[in-house]
Parts: structure tokens; sequence; C-alpha cells
């Protein structure tokens, strides 16, 4: 256990930096000051993340060129005809027709709950646990008359999802430990209450290092993998998601 910990605790301090910004998708949120804007371009951009990490980043600025660059402004005055600037967006089978129900949806969630922040915060004091949040996020995103396809873009974990890009978007806006990749935006939920981003990269490096049994990358394994890695930190387990994806992607 000492020694896996030493190891975990060492490739964590390797990736958790700055370096690590440029070369994944956590670049883009990263280019904007204003805490609405960063909110829904790092909330955009985790829903791109599957795929090509290279396409993910420039896919990902395409679509924060097409909201002039100020998401939040979009968010809140878009008009309809605004709105036909997304018709041309694509990222693998994410659309424009997804791209424009999910800026609808993030209208109404600004307008009428609030904000992202304010969506979430509300949930976890309500009932103390991300799962919670994660399942009232889904209901309120999809509460507005929604294409059925965009649908499979949105993972709900009451059907077994292991969310991998709606965590990754909570361990950007949650977790802050000062050393410049994670914003920490979020300060009434804590980073103790986070779960893992589970993914092939870091879903085999955890089996490999005997973190992991479940086979399957879904919420159960999500739930195996974070109890255990809060073995080595309680108040922040999700911090060993730099750790796993490292050893994943750049030491094959």
């Amino acid at each position: 256990m000492e020694e896996l910990k030493e190891l975990l605790e060492e490739k964590y301090n390797k990736y958790n930096n700055r370096s690590f910004i440029d070369s994944d998708p956590i670049c883009i949120p990263h280019m904007f000051f204003r805490k609405e804007n960063i909110e829904i371009s790092s909330f955009l951009t985790a829903t791109l993340a599957w795929g090509n990490r290279k396409s993910i980043i420039n896919n990902s600025r395409k679509l924060m060129t097409l909201l002039d660059n100020d998401p939040i402004d979009f968010v809140m005055n878009a008009r309809e005809k605004d709105y036909k600037v997304l018709n041309s967006f694509y990222h693998r089978t994410f659309c424009g027709i997804d791209a424009l129900y999910f800026l609808r949806s993030l209208s109404n969630i600004y307008r009428i709950h609030g904000g992202l922040e304010q969506l979430f915060s509300n949930e976890f004091r309500r009932k103390g646990n991300v799962k919670d949040c994660l399942i009232r996020f889904v209901e309120v995103f999809f509460e507005l008359e929604h294409p059925l396809r965009t649908e499979k873009h949105m993972a709900d974990v009451r059907k077994g999802a292991s969310a991998k890009r709606l965590n990754m978007f909570l361990r950007w806006m949650i977790r802050k430990d000062n050393k410049g990749v994670d914003f920490g935006l979020w300060p009434k939920i804590p980073s103790s209450g986070l779960f893992i981003p589970l993914d092939i990269h870091s879903g085999n490096v955890a089996r490999n290092l005997g973190l992991l049994k479940r086979r399957q990358n879904d919420w159960k394994a999500v739930e195996e993998l974070t109890s255990a890695l809060r073995r080595f930190d309680t108040d922040d387990p999700v911090k060993y998601d730099f750790a796993l994806f490292g050893m994943g992607v750049f030491e094959k």
C-alpha cells in the first residue's frame, strides 16, 4: 500500500502542473477569465472529450469561436437567428442539432436555475452526494423539448454509465490545489465527494495496479475505483486521475 501510494503521488505531482494544460482539453476553459465563461466552456469541452485529443481541442476551439469566444453572452442573449451558426458544427457524432439543444438547455439553466454551479451546489446541499447531483443535472438538462438523439451525448448514471465526461467537468470546477490546472470555482462541493473520471486509460492502469477488479468501465467501476483511491487521500481522491491517466496515455 505504501509503495502504491508513493507511485500514485509521484505521478500525480509529475502530471498535475501547468505544462499539462496545453496538450489537454482543459486548455480551452483556460482561455477564459470570467467565471461563467470558464464553466460553460468547461462543460462543452468535456462533452466533446472523446476520441483523438488533438481533434477534441481543435473542435472545442471551433465551438468557442462560433460563440464569439463569449459563451455566457451567447447563452444569455442569443436570438433565434444567432443559433444558426451552430448548424455547421460537428465533432464525431455530436452535430449541429445537438449543439443547438445544448446551448438552449444551458440558457434555461442560467435563466431559470441560477446557473451550473447553483444547480449542482443546491442538489449537493440537499442530498450530500455527487451521484445525486449528476442525476438531478440530467433531469434538468433535458427538461426542455429536445431531439431524442441528443440524449446519447449525456451520460446517465441511473443507467449505469460511468459519466466520465461529467465527472471530469466536476473535477475541473471543484478541485483546488493551487497547481494551476483545475479551477476550484465551486467551493460548496468538497473534493472529497468527487468521483474518478473513468476512461479506458485510467481503467486499464487501475486494473494493472490492483485498484480495480471490475472489468466493465461503468458506474460500479467508478465507485469501486474511487473508494480504493480514498484509502490514499480521503479529502481528494480524484487527484490521482492525473496519475492514472498520465501513466495510461504518456507511459504506455
